[in-house]
């Protein structure tokens, strides 16, 4: 009997590197590995197995993704904005309503151009007494004919993969305003490392927001929390309140409430 069916025995006296070099395995053969599935095979716990899927990943040997791992990447890369709408629509559509919920009339309030803010939007443009903020074509498209919503959109350069306007216009514009609100999202949203993004130039943007925001919002999905990508926007210190759906794991939960953010979960 090999090693990978021996494992699958119930044993108390398999050693973690073993379990491991397994799990290499079978990230190579079939791309991906599951937390269920690989504490099912070893007959141990998720804890534990999201403790190896952790050190693997810090040896850089795979990178963790939600409920998982895949083979490694150097970094998450910026998904086409199509395939971004499409992805996760319900836990979005859940984050956007109880975003929303948050926002008075009267306020003002920064959306950045993510597809998850985007349904902030689509459930404050029949609001009162709104003023947003974006550079976002796709928040302003979805505002556009909002007669109790007045949005001004930031000038800039245009990016067609997010639909988002960036550059230093952008951020020099952002100088001469504030907001008592901003609802903004990440690529990757590790702890550990912070929100981060897949784009400096959108991320300059962002960082622009939190200074003349008094509370920052960070909405996005479950499937964000196990991701870092290339330049980081903010510390979860900078973070007032988090914004997820309720598929985030318990962990995950703990540690960002130890930087003092408010979790929500829809």
């Amino acid at each position: 009997m090999g090693l990978a069916e021996a494992l699958t025995e119930p044993s108390g006296g398999i050693m973690a590197d073993e379990r491991r070099s397994v799990i290499m395995q079978m990230i190579d053969s079939s791309g991906r590995v599951r937390v269920q599935d690989l504490a099912r095979r070893f007959n141990t716990t998720s804890v534990t197995i999201r403790n190896d899927l952790n050190e693997l990943q810090k040896r850089g040997l795979l990178q963790r993704s939600h409920g998982g791992a895949t083979k490694p990447d150097s970094r998450q890369y910026e998904s086409p904005f199509q395939d971004r709408i499409q992805s996760h629509i319900e836990e979005k559509r859940r984050i956007g309503i109880l975003a929303a919920s948050l926002i008075q009339d009267g306020d003002i309030v920064i959306l950045d151009s993510g597809t998850t803010t985007e349904e902030i939007a689509k459930q404050i443009k029949n609001r009162a007494r709104l003023q947003v903020i974006t550079n976002g074509v796709n928040i302003a498209n979805e505002l556009l004919g909002s007669r109790g919503v007045r949005t001004m959109i930031l000038g800039g350069t245009l990016r067609s993969d997010s639909a988002s306007i960036v550059g230093r216009p952008t951020e020099d514009m952002l100088r001469y305003l504030s907001a008592d609100k901003l609802f903004m999202g990440g690529a990757g949203c590790d702890p550990d490392f912070g929100v981060s993004g897949a784009n400096l130039e959108e991320s300059m943007v962002n960082k622009a927001m939190l200074t003349i925001a008094r509370e920052a919002i960070l909405v996005a999905d479950a499937s964000k929390f196990d991701k870092r990508s290339m330049s980081r926007i903010a510390t979860f210190s900078e973070i007032h309140t988090v914004i997820s759906d309720s598929s985030m794991p318990l962990e995950i939960q703990e540690k960002i409430r130890s930087f003092g953010c408010k979790l929500l979960l829809a």
